[in-house]
């Protein structure tokens, strides 16, 4: 997973991770709650997911993913974020909540959307892209 992890948070187009981070750094960040790997033989993305807050906000999940670049537009997304809402439903979580999808992160923004959750509002500026400067960023959710 670190390769991935490696590779997206250098790249700063996507996670507002500090690009310095190290392998021990992401193991401490990434894997809490539950962390899990689309594997065909070789590791192709990775999921987290976690109650979104302690308690009186413990109801509603929350979930980040990471897709290996050369994988990107093979499903591997879609099947992440698919095991991330079962298990949110049947560990009997009332939502899934995103606190920060980049509005530059079109792709994902489109999946989510096609999964049913919604843009509830938009921090403008809030994430610095390398090559497009402040974008907003997204706050997603999906009630089941």
């Amino acid at each position: 997973m670190w390769d991935i992890i490696r590779s997206v948070v250098r790249a700063r187009e996507t996670f507002a991770y500090d690009p310095a981070m190290t392998e021990d750094e992401a193991r401490a960040t990434w894997i809490d709650g539950r962390t899990t790997v689309f594997d065909d033989g070789r590791v192709r993305g990775t999921a987290k997911m976690s109650a979104n807050r302690p308690g009186p906000g413990a109801h509603i999940a929350t979930a980040s993913f990471m897709v290996a670049a050369g994988a990107r537009g093979r499903g591997v997304g879609t099947a992440l974020v698919q095991d991330a809402l079962a298990w949110a439903r049947a560990a009997g979580f009332a939502g899934m909540q995103f606190n920060a999808v980049a509005a530059s992160n079109t792709v994902a923004v489109r999946l989510y959307e096609r999964l049913g959750f919604e843009v509830l509002g938009t921090v403008p500026r809030a994430f610095e892209h390398p090559a497009l400067g402040r974008v907003g960023l997204h706050l997603m959710y999906k009630e089941f």
